[in-house]
């Protein structure tokens, strides 16, 4: 099995920063790509940004330019840096990680972190 733990969230205002960190143990062989989705209530969850081992990213159109995933291998840790928040980024944020064993690949996702931004 593997445990992910996420932290960083919380409520800020408009135009703030937060930075939040998913770390992985447990039955770790190799993490493929590292993620991060949120969940607003009354949505369907989205992709936010993703990272693969190699540090190739993608995000989603919506945080393009304020947002940044990164990742530290030894760590098996992945971070969200959100500046320039707006409320419509207000959401559950879930880390989703990837792993491959045994030639298969199995997700697994954190239990989420509340991100709240006021106007």
């Amino acid at each position: 099995q593997v445990q992910l733990v996420e932290s960083g969230g919380g409520s800020v205002q408009a135009g703030g920063s937060l930075r939040l960190s998913c770390a992985a143990s447990g039955s770790i062989f190799s993490i493929t790509i590292m993620g991060w989705y949120r969940q607003a209530p009354g949505k369907q969850r989205e992709l936010v940004a993703t990272i693969t081992s190699s540090g190739s990213t993608n995000y989603a159109d919506s945080v393009k330019g304020r947002f940044t995933i990164s990742r530290d291998n030894a760590k098996n840790t992945v971070y969200l840096q959100m500046n320039s928040l707006e409320p419509e980024d207000t959401a559950a944020y879930l880390c989703k990680v990837n792993v491959l064993r045994s030639g298969f690949g199995y997700g697994y996702w954190g239990q989420g972190t509340q991100v709240t931004v006021s106007s």
